[in-house]
């Protein structure tokens, strides 16, 4: 599968912490006090993906190895998790080592229910005006995860570091045939991210990090979220 070059240019940090022992009010009070004097930053709201992979799933072991160069494949909307969804948008997650980017492309509407498909899904893709080689990796992946969640942002006093909070995780297995998302997870962790741009990484933002009493985590909502639905491949 080819994708574009990695572009170094417009990457940025992302730094996740997960947290399973502090109430939620606990967690904003800590996220308010930190040295960046974060504020909020638009209106929280629900996040829903639809994560995809490989026959052989390589996308998810890529990243419980560890492998430096990494794939993310998803359609995100927010919103309503089910019924008509007006506005989704395909994007795709490169990593190089602890920096990162994304490239993403609007897609046609659709409506998720339970005769969504994964033909569906590639009649979307097919029919989505998107370029050469975004339709070419989306036609030879399968859906895996659908996953949702409630978001609020912040955002430093000096506008170089942004910060978010996300709770209320939920995952639900996918398969190409029809689903019926019955099998839901949920997870009652709250991850933190915090996500800078590679030019800002430095004293500062090590400081920043250092102030959250969180534990710094490298797993991601994809590979936790197929560990819960998949509890027979992830061991």
């Amino acid at each position: 599968m080819h994708f574009p070059p990695f572009n170094h240019s417009k990457s940025r940090y992302e730094r996740k912490f997960v947290v399973n022992d502090m109430h939620y009010h606990e967690i904003i009070q800590h996220i308010r006090n930190n040295r960046a004097a974060f504020n909020g930053l638009y209106e929280p709201r629900y996040i829903n993906n639809i994560y995809f992979d490989t026959n052989d799933i390589d996308y998810f072991y890529d990243n419980i190895s560890g492998k430096g160069s990494r794939k993310k494949a998803r359609i995100r909307w927010y919103g309503e998790l089910m019924g008509n969804v007006s506005t989704p948008v395909l994007e795709f997650k490169l990593r190089e080592g602890m920096v990162g980017n994304k490239i993403s492309f609007p897609l046609k509407p659709f409506t998720l229910d339970n005769r969504f498909t994964g033909e569906l899904i590639n009649n979307i893709i097919r029919e989505s005006n998107l370029p050469n080689w975004a339709e070419s990796v989306m036609l030879m992946l399968k859906p895996a995860l659908l996953n949702r969640y409630h978001r609020q942002y912040f955002i430093s006093f000096n506008n170089e570091f942004r910060l978010t909070l996300d709770d209320e995780l939920t995952y639900y297995g996918m398969h190409s045939g029809v689903n019926n998302f019955m099998e839901k997870h949920n997870d009652n962790s709250v991850i933190v991210e915090l996500k800078y741009d590679t030019k800002f990484d430095g004293y500062e933002s090590a400081h920043i990090a250092n102030e959250l009493p969180f534990r710094l985590s490298k797993s991601s909502k994809y590979v936790n979220g197929f560990e819960f639905t998949h509890p027979s491949i992830a061991t």
